[in-house]
């Protein structure tokens, strides 16, 4: 068996908060037209702006701000008040300016790990706002290697791990989302670990690939140095 010498780590909602935020404001979203759409016909039209815009503006924050304002204009038929687009404006710097909450165990399981692997932060989203999350919590200097990019694909940790590691086949690869940091990983011959959060965005739902040999499941991020013992 290959031996282990390269992590990959999810950011958003695997080392820091993430999607509460986009749930908090998207309930903001539902407030403000109220008297248009109910708030299960806005969320599923939200939904599918964003699905539709990630092609055009990508992932993140500013990506989920236009597609609220797309989807306020579409409901209204066009006539969505500017102060209705003036708060979801004022929603979307809210977000961009919320101090970094790491979640439990972040910050020593890094420092476990430190040393005895090349550590690589990989994450998706928009660059200015990845950089501030990063710096504001603390946890860079953890990292071997930061690379934030448009989309997570088996091309995409092919080339992460080649580029700062001995190859996928000896790489690791760890997250929340089993759509974007487990299964790609896996295919491209990782190991994939799916650590589960309480909150993860409808896009990036999967099924578990429970039959791979190289999939594995923990509780959360306090368990994955045993996790990482057991593999080698």
């Amino acid at each position: 068996m290959a031996r282990l010498t390269t992590i990959g780590f999810d950011a958003d909602d695997t080392l820091w908060q993430n999607e509460q935020f986009y749930q908090m404001t998207e309930k903001r979203f539902q407030a403000l037209l109220a008297d248009y759409a109910a708030p299960e016909h806005l969320s599923a039209r939200l939904l599918e702006a964003a699905r539709r815009n990630i092609a055009f503006y990508g992932f993140g924050i500013k990506s989920f701000t236009l597609s609220m304002i797309e989807t306020a204009v579409e409901i209204t038929e066009g006539k969505a008040p500017s102060s209705v687009v003036g708060e979801i404006l004022a929603a979307g710097r809210e977000m961009l300016a919320h101090p970094i909450e790491t979640l439990p165990h972040a910050a020593e399981t890094l420092e476990r790990l430190r040393g005895r692997y090349r550590l690589v932060l990989i994450t998706k989203g928009d660059l200015i706002d990845q950089e501030r999350k990063l710096a504001q919590s603390g946890l860079g200097d953890f990292f071997e290697a930061v690379e934030i990019v448009s989309d997570k694909s088996v091309g995409t940790y092919e080339r992460i791990f080649a580029r700062h590691g001995d190859g996928a086949a000896h790489a690791m690869m760890v997250g929340n989302s089993l759509k974007s940091d487990v299964v790609p990983a896996l295919r491209a011959g990782s190991w994939g670990v799916y650590v589960p959060h309480d909150l993860t965005w409808a896009f990036e739902h999967a099924e578990a690939p429970a039959d791979q040999p190289r999939y594995r499941e923990i509780v959360h991020l306090g368990e994955l140095a045993g996790l990482i013992e057991t593999i080698g």
